[in-house]
């Protein structure tokens, strides 16, 4: 990357993940098209996810208490069996026409729920089910798995911390698994101390913030998703 690249790059990470701290998600919605713009798909998902897992670890320290393990739980079986076998289905399948078609239906969701729309089935095991499955194929083919979850988590009344507790949890075992489907590419220094910087900012900020303003973060940072994937692929 050039010198310039690299700066935007740093940004994202940090921006990324100071909303990964704050919210519960956001690190790969921010940093995902900056990487991948510059790095490529392989290489740019395979530092996305890396980074993500890292993203979520120290934040995990001050929440797990506050986690629901049986919601992590069901909405990981789902990921980390569909994960591997979809890497392996569109390991030649051109990564536009499925990055337009995830995104679009990921605004779409997103748009009804911001409209007051309030999926009950979505908070169930079989919503669950949805979410991680849709969740494993975004993080396959752009590293952006955090959507569909932050749609689950928004049909929930979870308070803040148990939302940011959960989500990190899962997206701890979600990358570790995606990492060993798609390759591991492991940060620099610079990558390492824009992400510490940005988590750290996060973890000030997150006791402040009230169950509304998570919502509408996370629904946000969701939106900011599906359009991240539709603006990169054309």
């Amino acid at each position: 990357m050039t010198a310039y690249a690299h700066d935007l790059a740093l940004a994202g990470i940090l921006l990324g993940a100071f909303a990964q701290s704050a919210t519960g998600m956001g690190f790969a919605l921010v940093a995902a098209p900056v990487l991948m713009l510059h790095l490529g798909p392989h290489q740019g998902v395979a530092l996305v996810v890396t980074l993500s897992m890292l993203s979520s670890a120290i934040p995990l320290v001050r929440d797990a208490r506050h986690a629901k393990p049986r919601a992590i739980l069901q909405l990981l079986v789902p990921t980390v069996v569909c994960t591997p076998l979809i890497a392996y289905l569109l390991r030649d399948a051109d990564p536009t026409w499925l990055a337009v078609a995830a995104g679009t239906g990921v605004i779409a969701a997103v748009a009804a729920l911001a409209r007051g729309a309030r999926w009950a089935w979505l908070a169930r095991p079989q919503g669950a089910a949805v979410a991680g499955t849709t969740s494993a194929l975004l993080n396959v083919v752009g590293g952006v798995g955090g959507p569909p979850i932050g749609l689950y988590a928004a049909n929930t009344d979870w308070s803040p911390a148990t939302t940011r507790g959960t989500l990190y949890g899962f997206f701890i075992a979600q990358n570790i698994v995606t990492a060993l489907s798609v390759g591991v590419l492991m940060p620099g220094l610079p990558e390492l101390a824009a992400l510490v910087l940005g988590t750290a900012a996060g973890m000030l900020l997150a006791p402040k913030l009230p169950a509304t303003s998570v919502r509408t973060a996370v629904l946000g940072l969701s939106l900011l998703g599906g359009v991240g994937l539709i603006v990169g692929a054309v």
